[in-house]
């Protein structure tokens, strides 16, 4: 956490940003650990002030705000990381303690952005184009999870035999799914999370792409997911509200909203939690 559709929604949130200049960045005094950032923060601070921000994406699970180019080189990329805490914001963090790091701006809409994580678990990168394919390409990062044909999906995972669950977070196969829309997407294809990929039907895996698509666009619209330690918030200092529409997650013993006959169980798969109804989703 944060996922796809957290992500995408800081995104969008954070779009104002495009077209301001870069005039300072600065990290907070803090007693706590620092985040990670490369290059240190002198090498990025002089490599950024200065240069306009001309476009805001998003590449998997992380938000990347493309630099104008100079002298007929290409522009470098700011790829800010959240990771398990971390939130990108144009104003009000949740509290200053936690807040890593400062873009001060001018000639545009916004004027700061700012870059806030509680377990500081988060990574702030400066990258040239080259660097950006060397971490981020094909050959790092799958399809991202809103872009990927349901041929490529197939392709990817029909001859796995890893639990269908476990290959859906593996972002070499598919950017963007975690452990929370993982299991609501199985459970909306009605598919056990512990299926092997390579004995899915030629039926299921077309519901498991529909339920995909689905499901992380139903996110977005909701503007993510605020779980019970309120750490996500988008960027008016408000929760998400897809957590009000979970089928599965975090309901160990909760009646299924869907079949109404099971509880909610709850395993680990991968070292993490695993949701599923097993009357909708069974083996």
């Amino acid at each position: 956490m944060p996922e796809l559709p957290e992500v995408e929604t800081m995104r969008r949130c954070v779009a104002p940003v495009v077209g301001s200049r870069i005039v300072d960045l600065w990290r907070p005094k803090s007693r706590l650990q620092p985040i990670a950032i490369s290059p240190p923060l002198g090498a990025f601070r002089r490599r950024v002030v200065g240069k306009k921000m001309v476009s805001v994406g998003r590449v998997g699970k992380r938000v990347v705000f493309q630099l104008e180019a100079a002298q007929s080189r290409p522009g470098d990329c700011i790829v800010l990381e959240p990771r398990m805490s971390g939130l990108v914001l144009l104003a009000d963090p949740p509290d200053d303690e936690h807040l890593r790091l400062v873009f001060d701006l001018r000639g545009g809409q916004s004027r700061q952005l700012l870059f806030w994580d509680r377990r500081g678990l988060g990574v702030a990168r400066l990258v040239s184009p080259r660097q950006f394919v060397r971490l981020f390409g094909p050959e790092k990062l799958g399809p991202d999870a809103l872009e990927i044909s349901l041929e490529s999906l197939h392709d990817r995972l029909r001859s796995s035999g890893r639990p269908i669950k476990v290959a859906l977070m593996d972002q070499r196969t598919i950017a963007g799914i975690g452990n929370l829309y993982a299991s609501e997407i199985l459970h909306r294809a009605a598919i056990h999370p512990g299926r092997a990929c390579r004995k899915l039907r030629p039926a299921e895996w077309q519901k498991l792409y529909a339920a995909v698509q689905e499901i992380l666009a139903e996110a977005i619209r909701h503007q993510g997911s605020t779980l019970r330690d309120g750490t996500y918030r988008i960027a008016r200092n408000e929760p998400g509200r897809f957590q009000t529409c979970h089928r599965v997650y975090q309901r160990t013993g909760e009646q299924c909203l869907r079949c109404g006959r099971a509880a909610i169980v709850r395993i680990v798969q991968a070292q993490r939690s695993t949701f599923f109804c097993p009357s909708c989703q069974r083996k």
